[in-house]
């Protein structure tokens, strides 16, 4: 592994989270401006959604600037964020998993995100935002436990809970605590070993799988333990690991 997700820590450990029809790629559309501060900010994408024609990615970017999803085949979907820096990127639903990169274009300048963003099923199963060294952020209506994140080494638990909640049970093996999560019901766990073993959040119990090998392809994805196993490909090589349980939702 180049990267590992967190400290060793023997312990758990609390982090709280805060969690246009595309232009030719050829041209650039609109007018772009430079961000004021002198450096360009990577996009944040928001949400997806699904449309008759395919699927609808929506975020925020500096305003004026191209906002592109690459993936590794070569393939592009892109759009010019408005005066207030909303975007949206209308793109055929893919026919299998996809995995893409969000990068902001302004003049010369290009800023690529940390982010992929990862379609699985072409859309039809879980959404979600991938960041190597941190909790992924689903975007599809998730469990409470939305993902278990490892790099071989440490794991990290997320998800997300009713909002207002001030204190949520967890736990793993023997260890139990709580977490508080942010306003909008965001949390992020450290968990205390790189084993697999269940894991209660509230009043649900999780079993996910342990790491398997997997092969040297970009994205490998997988129905595993009552959810989709993704591994994946990072910055700079860093090969990650991702479960995306299903079921029941708030």
């Amino acid at each position: 592994m180049k990267r590992a997700i967190l400290s060793a820590s023997a312990a758990l450990a609390l982090a709280a989270l805060g969690g246009c029809s595309p232009a030719p790629i050829g041209k650039a559309a609109g007018k772009q401006t430079e961000a004021p501060s002198g450096w360009t900010r990577p996009p944040v994408i928001q949400r997806v959604m699904r449309a008759t024609t395919g699927l609808i990615v929506t975020g925020l970017a500096e305003p004026g600037a191209r906002v592109v999803l690459r993936g590794a085949s070569g393939d592009a979907h892109a759009a010019v964020a408005d005066e207030r820096g909303r975007f949206e990127i209308r793109m055929g639903a893919p026919a299998e998993h996809l995995i893409l990169r969000p990068e902001t274009q302004i003049g010369q300048d290009a800023a690529p995100s940390p982010d992929r963003l990862l379609l699985v099923d072409g859309g039809r199963g879980p959404i979600a935002i991938l960041r190597a060294g941190g909790a992924t952020r689903r975007l599809d209506a998730a469990p409470a436990l939305g993902a278990i994140d490892g790099d071989g080494r440490q794991y990290i638990a997320s998800g997300r809970t009713v909002p207002g909640t001030r204190a949520l049970p967890v736990s793993t093996g023997e260890t139990s605590t709580t977490v508080a999560p942010a306003a909008d019901g965001a949390w992020t766990l450290m968990l205390p070993s790189s084993r697999a073993q269940p894991i209660r959040i509230g009043a649900r119990s999780f079993v996910w799988p342990d790491e398997s090998p997997r092969s040297g392809d970009d994205l490998v994805v997988e129905r595993e333990a009552d959810g989709w196993s993704i591994a994946w490909v990072g910055p700079e090589g860093a090969r990650q690991w991702t479960w995306l349980p299903t079921g029941p939702t708030l």
